[in-house]
């Protein structure tokens, strides 16, 4: 059985418990984020924080990124949507284009689709020839491991949903004109080729899923447990990030006292 197969698609949250878990995870998210940026406590600046979102067409990403930012201040991260490379960017070695987004010490950046195009999309569509994306896996866990152990904080999620979920999501977009933009001929092409982008997830875990990056695989058939599930995992993983750098993890007693749950 594949990691994606041993995935409980069916965990589901109800709108009560959505509101709630809501409100406390992003509470602690803003918390840890004003400490890491050094706008709390008297520490300073702490690690940056790099978040990246991967997983299929549809599967929540845009909504679980919104989940995450949408409460923070705007100064405080940069989000990146990361298509295909340039002409310029095609010149160079293919991690070159992300070295001016990782965060530095106090920031942060998500990702939108990242690097991980190398052993995804050009291993499947052929934009990389069968050397190229083979080599791409150990050249993304030392690229990673690099920015880990210089001060960074990396969290690296994969959303995954059925592809019959998947199908109700296109045509929901397909038949509400003000998101009829967000599906193109290009997704309904990757479609017919979720098999193969499947194998090439689970290539993808088992090869750069590392002890300083590891791969969080989230159950995002339904969009609030899929976020909540953001939420929680990336708070745990900023509080593990903050230990391993010998940086203090604020305590969540007083944000707890100030909620009426």
């Amino acid at each position: 059985m594949t990691i994606l197969d041993k995935i409980d698609l069916s965990q589901r949250m109800d709108q009560k418990q959505y509101a709630l878990r809501l409100i406390e995870e992003q509470r602690r998210l803003l918390q840890l984020r004003l400490h890491l940026g050094g706008h709390m406590g008297d520490n300073g600046p702490g690690p940056g924080l790099l978040v990246v979102f991967e997983g299929p067409d549809a599967s929540g990403k845009g909504g679980a990124i919104k989940s995450v930012v949408g409460h923070l201040d705007p100064r405080h991260y940069k989000v990146l949507n990361c298509g295909v490379p340039s002409d310029a960017e095609k010149r160079h070695h293919f991690l070159w284009r992300f070295y001016p987004d990782i965060p530095g010490l106090g920031s942060m950046s998500v990702f939108d689709r990242s690097w991980y195009g190398r052993v995804l999309v050009e291993r499947v569509e052929g934009y990389a020839s069968h050397e190229e994306w083979r080599r791409g896996y150990q050249a993304i866990v030392d690229f990673e491991r690099s920015l880990v152990l210089e001060g960074v904080i990396l969290v690296k999620f994969w959303m995954h949903i059925s592809d019959e979920e998947q199908l109700r999501r296109f045509n929901a977009r397909e038949a509400d004109p003000l998101k009829r933009w967000k599906l193109t001929p290009e997704d309904w092409r990757n479609r017919d080729r979720n098999h193969d982008y499947q194998a090439a997830a689970e290539d993808l875990f088992s090869k750069t899923s590392h002890e300083l990056g590891p791969w969080d695989v989230i159950a995002a058939e339904q969009k609030r447990f899929g976020r909540i599930a953001v939420l929680e995992t990336l708070n745990n993983r900023i509080e593990q990030g903050l230990r391993r750098a010998g940086y203090p993890v604020p305590h969540i007693d007083d944000l707890l006292d100030d909620l009426d749950l």
